[in-house]
């Protein structure tokens, strides 16, 4: 008697297509207003997921200077990422911080000179020059790689694996650390209007004096 078998040969892209269906990408949509329903611009909205992967590669960020401003106001960054400070301007700058998240100072200089900084610890990182007054900006450091910053209308896109997240919420003009909520993500998820009361006014820096100029 002869025994006759079907082997059936399933082609790799099958298979990956397959793998990749169970952890299919969902988008998460969000809007950041204020109390009166004004959009907020320069909002960090990150998604933190349950299972903290270790993160061992390192990405660079650009936080530059040009005009006597930090460029951008706000960064958001992924813990374990170094940020470069280079300064476009004719006149030197000295940045520091002073925030438990990462204290550290980069005397003054010119250019690309500065040595790039590690973020290795979640939190907020308030960024000063020790010659211009009016230089402040933030560098918001999160244990995730699924963020986003607010733009003019206050909206924000995430893509990210379908599951559970902590949805963690950060603004310059927040008092205080935002409480953070839980989130399932998937294909269906809803768009969401974040409301941040009690805000702190806008930061309306003076200018700096003709005696910073000469640095």
């Amino acid at each position: 008697m002869k025994y006759f078998f079907w082997v059936s040969k399933v082609p790799l892209w099958c298979s990956f297509f397959l793998i990749s269906m169970n952890v299919a990408a969902a988008q998460f949509t969000a809007t950041l207003v204020e109390a009166d329903g004004a959009p907020l611009a320069d909002g960090v909205i990150a998604l933190i997921p349950a299972q903290q992967p270790n993160y061992t590669d390192v990405p660079t960020a650009l936080m530059d200077q040009r005009q006597n401003m930090f460029v951008p106001k706000v960064l958001a960054i992924r813990t374990n990422t170094q940020v470069r400070f280079p300064n476009g301007d004719d006149v030197r700058h000295h940045v520091y911080s002073f925030s438990p998240a990462k204290k550290f100072e980069l005397r003054l200089y010119h250019g690309m000179t500065a040595e790039p900084v590690v973020f290795d610890k979640p939190g907020t990182v308030v960024l000063g020059c020790n010659i211009h007054d009016s230089m402040v900006a933030y560098i918001y450091v999160v244990d995730s790689e699924y963020f986003a910053v607010t733009d003019n209308t206050g909206k924000v896109s995430i893509s990210a694996p379908a599951g559970s997240y902590q949805l963690q919420v950060y603004h310059p003009r927040l008092p205080g650390d935002y409480p953070a909520s839980a989130v399932q993500l998937n294909e269906s998820a809803a768009a969401q209007t974040i409301r941040l009361e009690k805000l702190n006014p806008p930061d309306n820096a003076a200018p700096a004096d003709d005696y910073s100029n000469l640095f």
